[in-house]
């Protein structure tokens, strides 16, 4: 009942840059689509994408299509685990494709992309002059107590959180490790702000999601709506962003640094603002100042991108520029100024063999012959990846089913969290409903299990599919992709009489959860 995880990462953003050139027609050392400097605005667009994308053919664009169907179709018979590809040239969308279990209809968990989506709402916040820059970070906490209140730490800015540099002690390498600790910590905000400090503030990158969560705080604190809140009224309602899921920390506080869910087509709309210099169909959004300070380098990082505000970027001299935001797992909105390109993709960890294959089209920055058969080709491709398996026929379930369907397991000791479980069967049905109370999240989970070896989406829009089988008459088993594709993992949950016997990644809890009365 298991499905296929093989994934690599590999690469930087600028031999994915380079490979997108590539397609276009284009190399790091040719002339761009007009004279200007390549973090120049982009011409305003015909149409605003405000109600959604136009439409255009590859060729349309110089790219050609043959190319791209060979690109996806590398996709399909190589097992990359890529969700979804996004293509925007010129305003207009080239390629749309998603990649089953992950479908156009859910949302996709964008991991640390949420980081420039907080940037972006930072630099709202100072374009409408609700928040300085330059203000020190312990300003906006001053009814906290705050541990090691040094005069390093008095002077960490809103600026230095945004650019990675603010000197307090995270450790980003060779994993992140402050990021798990903040979670396991019952005040995230007291955490981030009682850390040490270990680098002047302003002067040494380190990537910090941490940070990131205390300015989602800091941005609570100034406009007095939560970052969730924020921005629905003021970026997603303007740019036509309706359907998200942002999660917040047990004090209401929308996390920072990632977590947030949102479909690729409205990902595309952040990294087409910034295209557009911060301007959305008349409406200036951010101020040009902020878009050019946060698609500059801010900080040195030591790798092959620099920083600018929650945004990665490349360094100076460095052609095609562009700036990007990047997630785990390979969420990524990759922003191309000169070739007036967007690119969206969300993954379960894809190779960057995905960008060496695009890298094989050819084409021109001018429009080439129409190619209907090379469309088609494409159309083909792209409906293929969104095939899932075919509905398997459903057992009969078993007496096990029919007995414990709608009764809440309560766990006295939790593992890896959970509080209670109640499971709802419908003999007519293929699908089973699954709730899980969290003791890290502020409500219950409310997610649909396919029946039939078909994932089913949650009830309540988190970016969660899940299918489950009985593997015994006893043992019902729960596969979960969360993201989908960023954490997948199974349940197994073996009843008798009145107890349950859960068991997941490799630990058990037994016999600590009995019936609720």
């Amino acid at each position: 009942m298991g499905y296929d995880r093989r994934a690599a990462i590999g690469g930087s953003a600028s031999s994915v840059v380079l490979a997108l050139a590539l397609l276009l027609g284009s190399t790091g050392a040719c002339t761009p689509r007009t004279a200007a400097p390549s973090r120049d605005v982009s011409p305003s667009p015909i149409h605003w994408p405000t109600e959604g994308w136009p439409t255009a053919t590859p060729e349309s664009e110089g790219v050609d299509s043959v190319r791209l169907a060979e690109a996806l179709e590398e996709v399909r018979s190589s097992f990359i685990q890529l969700h979804s590809l996004l293509i925007v040239r010129d305003g207009s969308v080239l390629v749309d494709a998603y990649v089953y279990p992950y479908d156009e209809s859910l949302y996709h968990d964008v991991a640390s992309v949420t980081k420039s989506v907080v940037s972006t709402l930072i630099g709202i916040a100072a374009t409408r002059g609700e928040l300085d820059l330059d203000a020190p970070i312990v300003s906006f906490f001053a009814d906290r107590e705050i541990a090691d209140l040094n005069e390093d730490k008095e002077r960490i800015t809103v600026r230095d959180l945004l650019s990675m540099s603010s000197g307090l002690a995270c450790s980003d390498w060779p994993s992140e490790q402050t990021q798990p600790q903040m979670r396991e910590s019952p005040d995230w905000i007291r955490f981030v702000l009682d850390l040490d400090t270990v680098e002047e503030p302003g002067t040494t990158f380190s990537y910090c999601s941490p940070g990131m969560h205390l300015l989602s705080a800091i941005l609570q604190q100034a406009t007095g709506m939560t970052a969730l809140e924020y921005a629905r009224q003021e970026l997603f309602e303007p740019l036509g962003i309706g359907d998200v899921y942002w999660p917040a920390d047990r004090q209401g506080i929308s996390h920072g640094w990632g977590d947030l869910a949102m479909h690729p087509r409205d990902a595309a709309k952040i990294g087409f603002l910034y295209l557009q210099g911060g301007v959305w169909d008349g409406r200036r959004i951010l101020s040009p100042e902020w878009v050019a300070e946060a698609t500059t380098p801010q900080v040195r990082t030591g790798r092959a991108e620099d920083y600018g505000y929650g945004w990665w970027v490349s360094p100076p001299g460095e052609e095609p520029a562009f700036f990007r935001a990047d997630g785990d797992g390979g969420q990524r909105i990759l922003v191309v100024p000169s070739l007036d390109l967007v690119i969206v993709t969300t993954g379960g960890g894809y190779s960057e063999r995905l960008f060496e294959a695009l890298a094989t089209a050819t084409g021109s920055l001018e429009p080439l012959p129409p190619n209907p058969t090379g469309v088609d080709r494409l159309q083909a491709v792209v409906d293929a990846l969104a095939l899932g398996p075919e509905p398997e026929p459903i057992p009969e379930l078993p007496a096990t089913a029919r007995r414990i369907s709608g009764r809440t397991y309560v766990f006295h000791e939790e593992l890896f969290g959970i509080r209670s479980l109640n499971l709802d069967f419908d003999r007519s049905s293929s699908i089973a409903t699954f709730r899980l109370d969290l003791a890290s999240e502020p409500g219950p989970r409310l997610d649909r299990v396919g029946l039939d070896g078909v994932f089913r989406p949650s009830l309540e829009g988190r970016p969660i599919v899940a299918r489950g089988y009985w593997d015994d008459p006893g043992t019902f088993v729960i596969e979960i992709d969360e993201g989908p594709g960023l954490r997948t993992y199974e349940l197994r949950l073996s009843f008798h009489g009145h107890t349950v016997r859960l068991g997941a990644l490799g630990e058990v809890v037994e016999g600590s959860m009995h019936v609720a009365r």
